[in-house]
């Protein structure tokens, strides 16, 4: 399971929302010296939000993001305002790695096979979600502010024929709460769907991740964790996060060796 250490911009700095809010924002300093910090202590990729563009559509982080992406060299997985082709396409002309649309893969999942059939292997689905009255789990779009009546589960059938790199699923309830990520509805995910699957929101300790890295559905495993503010906050370390979102590996037969891995 990869861990990918996660970088939200608002405003050019890094930050964390409480549950998607706006009005609860703690900030963290300079993108750029996150992701130096993050990449000095062991990170192997990086996922970013553009928070404005998630809220507004305008891609006023763009040069931000392109910074981190030409300054490290590393795996960059970049979400937030992706509407339409064009955001596509200049986020991959900047060298990003892997391209996350959230509102378009609920509103023109058209849009996202399109793109995903054009950049195998380069385009993720980001599909955040609350739970409804009656207890099942319904999309958010648009940064998380405005409801869009779709259930996750046909959500994702929808984008089940798509050539994706995987689907980010966010528990919005939980993220940046550091209340433990939802383990149920993750495997629920792994069971429904074939997409490969990047766990947010919740995660606080290394207990967390060790949990998401075991879990396994008719031997199916999650794809990656994403972690933001118990990184952040220091209350996590790379490195514990690291050797967690490994604990689900099998352990190699004596003289196996690694083969092609």
């Amino acid at each position: 399971m990869d861990l990918w250490p996660a970088i939200d911009i608002r405003d050019g700095r890094c930050v964390r929302l409480v549950q998607g809010d706006f009005e609860r924002e703690t900030r963290y300093g300079d993108p750029i010296t996150v992701a130096e910090m993050y990449l000095q202590a062991g990170a192997e990729r990086i996922h970013v939000v553009d928070l404005d563009a998630a809220l507004t559509g305008e891609p006023v982080n763009r040069g931000v993001i392109a910074a981190i992406v030409e300054h490290f060299g590393v795996p960059v997985q970049v979400g937030g305002g992706v509407r339409n082709e064009r955001a596509a396409v200049a986020l991959v002309d900047l060298g990003v790695s892997r391209v996350v649309l959230g509102t378009a893969a609920v509103e023109d999942p058209a849009l996202v096979v399109r793109l995903a059939e054009r950049w195998p292997g380069r385009v993720v689905a980001g599909l955040d979600y609350r739970r409804g009255p009656d207890g099942d789990r319904y999309v958010a779009v648009r940064g998380w502010t405005e409801p869009s009546g779709r259930r996750l589960a046909d959500v994702l059938a929808g984008l089940a024929a798509a050539p994706l790199a995987g689907v980010v699923l966010t528990d919005i309830s939980r993220d940046g709460t550091g209340d433990g990520p939802d383990l149920t509805g993750l495997g629920e995910v792994l069971a429904c769907s074939g997409l490969p699957v990047v766990a947010s929101g919740g995660v606080a300790t290394a207990r967390d991740l060790e949990a998401l890295a075991r879990i396994e559905i008719a031997g199916r495993k999650l794809d990656g964790a994403i972690v933001g503010r118990a990184l952040l906050s220091g209350q996590l370390s790379i490195a514990e996060a690291v050797g967690a979102c490994g604990a689900g590996a099998a352990r190699p037969e004596p003289g196996s060796g690694r083969g092609g891995q």
